[in-house]
């Protein structure tokens, strides 16, 4: 396990450039980075405690990188690398205490955090905008930028507190309108499968908030990074990330009512970040779920953005079964094996919308499951 010591920023710069790093030189960009070790001189042990960490180049490049103040030192540090065809780009990511909720595991939002972090790493990797997600010189030129249409994320095991969650990603077109991207979680350590996500992004005009189609300009600047064959992260047929959300109608049987974004909620686009949604669907889910369940499955679809001074409302209800009646009111009835499955692993349909007027902005889907005995 990488682990780092409590120096600061600068100090460990500086021990980085008195380090020795073994191994012959070779070319900078777009290899694959293999993990070499460092060891220090007795000058930096005596000012710090000795650091084991993962390095992507040798002693003269972190030298001329320091040196010149460019911002690419992320790039030596980052644990991360394009995939030998270029076409996927691979990342770890150590998991911190403050990103772990009450069930001991990184919560759904740190999940959520390290995809938006791991594709805008790749994104950079390739050579795109780091002043915005993902865009394009063409975007840039054109005030253009992508907005989250769908996100449908899967955890089958959650981490916990220093597991280290190795997270693969690629990108590729989706018909005319947006772009798509696939995400595949593993545990380093294992291997072990433990989560997948899909999502969709559309472009919007920055200054008219308009959407727009995109251009064959931009699509050509994102084709060519693009499998050249569809690859999915849920290859299944009829799988969850395909299903259609349906409108949740009031009256809601549970709700949150007075939400109001934080300025710390605003991104780059200057509205509302997607993983900001996810906080808000969970406040209105029944507590006794909380208590019981951990989040198997989550599908949002984006309506509207969200700006600084919406005042947004949280709707949630158990999702109708055979479209008709509730679990709850199915439970009370016969005691059915199919009633008793949604008891352990139910379902649930949330809202999001402008608490003044009733604008629709986000409409869920969730599916929860017993939590694993510790």
């Amino acid at each position: 396990m990488l682990k780092l010591c409590s120096c600061s920023v600068t100090d460990q710069i500086q021990a980085s450039v008195q380090c020795r790093f073994p191994g012959s030189p070779g070319p900078f960009a777009f290899r694959r980075r293999s993990p070499v070790s460092v060891s220090c001189s007795p000058l930096s042990r005596l000012k710090l405690t000795p650091v084991q960490a993962v390095l992507s180049s040798q002693q003269k490049e972190v030298v001329e990188v320091v040196k010149s103040g460019s911002g690419s030192l992320a790039d030596l540090l980052r644990l991360g690398s394009l995939a030998e065809d270029g076409l996927s780009y691979n990342e770890k990511y150590i998991v911190r205490c403050y990103e772990v909720g009450i069930n001991k595991t990184a919560t759904i939002e740190t999940l959520a955090n390290l995809l938006q972090e791991v594709g805008s790493n790749h994104a950079q990797s390739l050579g795109f905008s780091t002043d915005g997600f993902a865009t394009t010189p063409t975007m840039r030129k054109m005030h253009l930028i992508w907005v989250t249409a769908r996100m449908h994320i899967e955890i089958y095991k959650y981490p916990a507190w220093s597991d280290v969650v190795e997270i693969e990603t690629w990108c590729q077109s989706e018909g005319r309108i947006g772009t798509r991207r696939d995400w595949i979680l593993k545990d380093a350590a294992t291997g072990e499968l433990i989560g997948r996500a899909t999502g969709k992004w559309v472009m919007m005009n920055q200054d008219t908030r308009r959407l727009q189609k995109v251009s064959d300009d931009v699509r050509e600047e994102h084709l060519i990074f693009c499998p050249r064959e569809p690859r999915l992260a849920f290859p299944e047929k009829n799988n969850r990330s395909l299903k259609k959300i349906i409108k949740l109608e009031d009256p809601a049987q549970n709700s949150r009512l007075g939400l109001t974004p934080r300025r710390a909620d605003l991104d780059m686009n200057h509205h509302v970040n997607y993983v900001t949604y996810i906080g808000w669907v969970l406040e209105s889910m029944p507590q006794e779920i909380i208590d019981t369940h951990e989040l198997q499955s989550i599908t949002l679809d984006y309506r509207r953005e969200c700006l600084q001074d919406d005042v947004v409302d949280s709707l949630t209800s158990l999702e109708p079964i055979d479209g008709t009646e509730t679990v709850s009111e199915h439970n009370g009835t016969n005691g059915s094996t199919a009633a008793r499955e949604d008891a352990d692993c139910p379902k649930f349909l949330h809202l999001l919308r402008v608490s003044c007027d009733g604008q629709e902005i986000n409409r869920g889907r969730t599916e929860w499951r017993k939590k694993p005995a510790r």
